[in-house]
């Protein structure tokens, strides 16, 4: 019989959204950059990897931080906020330079989800402390 019961938290590893936004990020480094103009190389290139980059890194350093309701939750904002960056330089590597539509519309519907997914551990830490 599966079992579907949530695994504990152990480590920052054990959060799909790392797992979901470190996968994303290996694609966006591999797959789109590449394809953008020589010209784009210090603006949309350079700021789409960054935004990538960042995402699994903010919830490694705010795992950290989970003992602090506000450095927790501070992490995760940067981290949605990333995300929100991540959708806006994919539509526009899309919509200028027509870059692997297909992939790219994948790749938005995924940080889409990623920054939803980012909403609820730091809405669930914010009930379980005014609950405690």
């Amino acid at each position: 019989m599966m079992d579907n019961q949530p695994k504990p938290i152990r480590s920052f590893k054990d959060f799909v959204v790392y797992q979901s936004s470190y996968e994303a990020m290996l694609v966006v480094m591999k797959q789109i950059i590449p394809k953008l103009p020589e010209s784009e190389k210090y603006d949309l290139s350079s700021q789409l990897g960054r935004a990538c980059e960042a995402i699994p890194r903010l919830i490694a350093e705010g795992y950290a931080k989970k003992h602090q309701k506000a450095g927790f939750r501070k992490y995760l904002d940067d981290s949605m906020g990333e995300s929100n960056e991540i959708i806006v330089c994919l539509e526009q590597a899309r919509d200028l330079y027509d870059v692997n539509t297909d992939l790219t519309n994948e790749l938005v519907d995924t940080y889409d989800k990623i920054g939803r997914q980012l909403y609820k551990p730091g809405q669930s830490w914010t009930n379980f402390k005014r609950n405690s």
